[in-house]
């Protein structure tokens, strides 16, 4: 029995060494600053920002005019037959014709139904709107790192409870193994010892790898892979939230969601106002500076010649009827600004209804989290004491288990009620659009 002793304690000091290695805690504010740089989700946003800055600027609006060049050189080579009005012929044989040209045009719309105006007004809201969800993308990075970043944490702790745990199951097995080398207790007693540390170090072991995981798992949403000998911040700070009547009148002002819908109806308000102007003409300016050079045959009354001037012109036109095109356009925006609308509401009011189940959800969890650390407090009492009498013999093994089991349940339930409820208090900040305003 003292070999089976040995290889537990081997077990533990193996596993033991795994934590104490030195180890860079990252925190939760450099976690932040990391995935900020480097996640995938939130490049792909920034780059569709730049896109949508670029679709917004004066050069994709319409209202700059568009010059360009012209320049060409034509020759020609023709045997000619050419008769005179007295009857007379001549042939000319390989007659040259040589044409040389060159221009600069210029082409504005100096109206065109104030369709531009709109249309351009349309992409810069769809620049806001783009920055909207590129925060929309960063909110939800932030959620899903600290779900994982927490998870960390918590494993952090359980594994700290559970190798606790298999110390004290160890010390037992070496008390129990002493006890019945001296004949003071059954064999039964020493295999109930040797089951319970079995049980012990494999939930140890899983824990940890679990815990190693999720580690991995948070790389992933760093965006890197950096080596996973790092520990985390297992400590939690709760913020003094407001009341749910004010925590929904900051969601109303700066949901990211609802702030979204409000820019897909400007988009719409202006996407009807840019159809109405087919309604009406277009006038546009054109203007060209040209150079145009020749060189004829002998057979031409001018041996050449050089052009040279400028050129310009306004043009309007109006289509008075298009069949209807521009009525069934205008019709069909009008709708979709409708339904944009309808949307807002019923956003509203979903957001009413998760933003006052998670404050309840949030209320109620931190209730738990009180509840479950005088938990804690009891159950360590219960378990001390339990312990104690089993050193004199006044209490089974049995008893001693289960007050040991009662002790690591009430660690791990703190773990999770603390854990949890500072996870609903993140979701209530983004539902309230103040998640990107906290210092971590």
């Amino acid at each position: 029995m003292k070999i089976y002793i040995k290889i537990y304690t081997s077990i533990v000091v193996i596993l033991f060494s795994l934590q104490v290695s030195a180890q860079k805690i990252l925190t939760k504010k450099e976690a932040l600053q990391i995935a900020l740089e480097h996640n995938y989700g939130i490049k792909v946003a920034s780059n569709n920002v730049e896109i949508a800055k670029n679709n917004a600027s004066i050069y994709n609006s319409g209202f700059l005019p568009s010059i360009s060049t012209n320049a060409g050189v034509n020759y020609d080579i023709s045997n000619q037959e050419i008769e005179r009005q007295d009857g007379t012929v001549t042939n000319i044989d390989d007659a040259e014709t040589k044409t040389y040209n060159a221009s600069v045009n210029l082409n504005y719309t100096i109206f065109d139904g104030l369709g531009r105006k709109y249309d351009y007004k349309q992409l810069k809201e769809t620049h806001n709107l783009t920055e909207l969800q590129a925060r929309e993308t960063i909110e939800s990075t932030y959620l899903q790192l600290f779900n994982i970043y927490f998870q960390i944490a918590r494993l952090t702790e359980n594994t700290k409870n559970l190798k606790e745990t298999l110390d004290i199951s160890n010390l037992r097995l070496q008390r129990a193994q002493y006890q019945y080398d001296y004949g003071q207790t059954t064999r039964l007693e020493l295999l109930n010892a040797e089951v319970d540390v079995n049980n012990d170090s494999i939930n140890y072991i899983n824990t940890k790898q679990q815990f190693i995981n999720t580690k991995r798992d948070l790389n992933i949403i760093l965006g890197i892979q950096q080596n996973i000998n790092y520990s985390v911040e297992t400590e939690v700070d709760f913020i003094n939230l407001l009341s749910y009547e004010e925590l929904l009148t900051k969601a109303v002002e700066n949901n990211v969601v609802l702030k979204q819908q409000e820019k897909n109806i400007n988009i719409s308000k202006y996407n009807i106002k840019s159809n109405k102007g087919s309604y009406l003409p277009t006038l546009g300016l054109t203007g060209s500076y040209g150079w145009n050079k020749s060189d004829n045959p002998s057979s031409s009354f001018l041996a050449g010649s050089v052009v040279t001037g400028f050129r310009a012109g306004l043009n309007m036109s109006w289509n008075i009827f298009d069949g209807g095109n521009t009525k069934t356009r205008v019709a069909n925006a009008k709708i979709v600004l409708e339904n944009q609308e309808i949307l807002k509401q019923q956003q509203v009011e979903t957001l009413e209804n998760t933003l006052k189940n998670t404050s309840e959800d949030y209320f109620n969890q931190l209730f738990i989290l009180r509840a479950q650390e005088q938990n804690v407090i009891t159950t360590q009492n219960n378990f001390d004491r339990t312990q104690e009498r089993y050193k004199l013999g006044q209490v089974t093994s049995i008893e001693f288990r289960q007050a040991q089991i009662n002790l690591l349940n009430t660690q791990t339930a703190l773990n999770n009620a603390k854990y949890d409820a500072k996870l609903i208090e993140l979701q209530l900040l983004q539902l309230s659009g103040q998640l990107l305003d906290v210092e971590f």
